[in-house]
């Protein structure tokens, strides 16, 4: 896991400049490039990009039960150390972040223990950051 390669997310929002200053200001990314149609953002190290998409017909978001709790699908975040995980998490709730699931221990005491959160941006995507102590747990079966 020391060499992980950075990925590139590319993900569709309705207002460009509500969600410019959501990941900028509200995450903390720092931007990189940019056009009047996108964005760049720096993720934890990886590079997220928000593409001005017109707004549509939301189609309700589908939710599947995992641990007690109904996960939005699809999601993406990013897995953080356990000490970057609780103060994001506080930060978060600091600066008024409603969560879709609060910052939790799931699978407490099973293979694959991990702190999870899940909020939404302000176009709808949903997103999940979460930690584990022990980060062989990441894939364990």
């Amino acid at each position: 896991m020391n060499n992980v390669s950075p990925f590139h997310i590319a993900i569709p929002v309705h207002n460009l400049a509500e969600c410019r200053k959501f990941y900028g200001e509200v995450l903390n990314c720092e931007e990189g490039r940019s056009s009047d149609h996108w964005v760049d953002f720096n993720l934890f190290g990886h590079q997220l990009v928000i593409h001005y998409k017109p707004k549509s017909e939301m189609e309700a978001l589908h939710h599947n039960p995992v641990d007690g709790h109904d996960v939005p699908v699809p999601h993406y975040g990013v897995v953080l150390t356990w000490d970057t995980f609780e103060s994001f998490s506080e930060e978060l709730k600091q600066k008024g972040v409603k969560f879709v699931i609060e910052p939790y221990i799931r699978f407490k005491g099973l293979v694959g223990e991990q702190a999870t959160m899940f909020f939404l941006d302000p176009a709808g995507n949903a997103l999940e950051f979460k930690a584990f102590k022990d980060m062989g747990q990441l894939f364990a079966k």
